[in-house]
């Protein structure tokens, strides 16, 4: 098992429920590859530094996550076909 670090931004015209949800799909993709969530830390709603999909804000979330690293392509997949997931970076943290 790996260490990563999954930051995602989500839309911010979603209510504070909608944001759950995403994060909740998110959180059981990660749980359907035998992934493991050791923190998450919601950032909030925050400016982004430039214009994405037409969209000047976004809600940021960070997860810190044990998973193997043949689940991390299946991951991204499920954050790629999020339209509520504007960006993703998922990054492994060193040993």
């Amino acid at each position: 098992m790996n260490t990563y670090e999954l930051v995602y931004i989500i839309q911010p015209n979603l209510d504070d429920e909608g944001v759950k949800a995403v994060d909740d799909r998110i959180s059981q993709a990660i749980n359907g590859e035998d992934g493991t969530i050791e923190s998450t830390d919601y950032w909030g709603k925050r400016r982004l530094a430039y214009p994405i999909k037409g969209h000047f804000e976004g809600h940021y979330i960070l997860h810190n996550l044990s998973m193997p690293p043949t689940a991390v392509q299946n991951v991204e997949r499920q954050l790629r076909l999020s339209e509520d997931v504007l960006r993703f970076l998922v990054v492994r943290v060193g040993d």
